[in-house]
């Protein structure tokens, strides 16, 4: 896998260190093991990947999902990874690499819930609660989808984790948490049949990394994840993370 940067046609960044940001909270694109206590996961695999053929060193650290736009922008960190949506409104805040992952929102429900199957029957309860974090796609796809566009409506509970609102989920506080597909898929294969998805897909969205406006490494980074594509590199971390692997196992 590892030929050299230049070798590969790609561009070469000399060995030197980067700042690579994420939040390990959203298995199984990064998280920490619950056996081993090490970070991974498929944006690690992913980013090591890039990494290796262009020759740069990475510094992986760790912030919330609340700081992490600001302070790329702020270029406190050179890269952030976290699953994040590329939209336009963060757009204007910062850079995005190309998409490496599209992602469908789904509802993430208890085992034995019957009251509700879809977003339509969802809405139709008038005490149902949603967990999401604020400032996500999930936030936003639940004011949307599920409630009625108010960002404020009490039905909608904030957690600081993606993590927290899925177990908040489990011991009934909220009713409903939307996940992309993946993750969730992770989730439900966890529970032992406490968690299932229900209803359709509420939304495809892609995901990318980030940097601050201007940066000269999205270049090479775009570059890197174009080979990653035409190579069958995601195809095997994509059946790696999603397919074989199982939370918690």
């Amino acid at each position: 896998m590892s030929l050299s940067a230049t070798a590969a046609g790609l561009p070469d960044l000399g060995g030197k260190t980067v700042t690579v940001v994420t939040e390990n909270a959203y298995p199984p694109l990064q998280f920490v093991n619950p056996k081993s206590g090490k970070v991974e996961g498929w944006e690690y695999d992913a980013m090591n990947e890039i990494a290796k053929r262009l020759n740069f060193k990475v510094k992986y650290l760790n912030t919330s999902w609340d700081a992490m736009i600001q302070a790329v922008s702020d270029d406190q960190y050179q890269v952030g990874m976290d699953g994040i949506t590329i939209n336009d409104e963060r757009k204007q805040k910062v850079d995005f690499s190309n998409p490496y992952m599209r992602s469908e929102q789904f509802m993430l429900v208890r085992g034995d819930e019957k009251r509700f199957s879809d977003a339509k029957s969802f809405g139709q309860i008038k005490d149902g609660l949603v967990g999401a974090q604020p400032g996500t796609t999930n936030f936003y796809v639940a004011v949307n989808n599920l409630l009625d566009g108010d960002e404020k409506n009490p039905r909608i509970k904030l957690f600081e984790t993606f993590g927290a609102s899925v177990q908040a989920l489990k011991t009934g506080d909220v009713d409903v948490v939307l996940t992309d597909s993946t993750a969730g898929k992770g989730y439900v294969d966890a529970s032992g049949g406490k968690l299932k998805l229900v209803g359709g897909s509420l939304g495809a969205e892609d995901f990318g990394f980030i940097f601050a406006k201007g940066s000269d490494i999205v270049g090479p980074i775009n570059t890197a994840i174009a080979a990653l594509k035409s190579d069958g590199t995601l195809d095997t971390l994509n059946k790696k993370w999603f397919l074989d692997y199982k939370l918690g196992e």
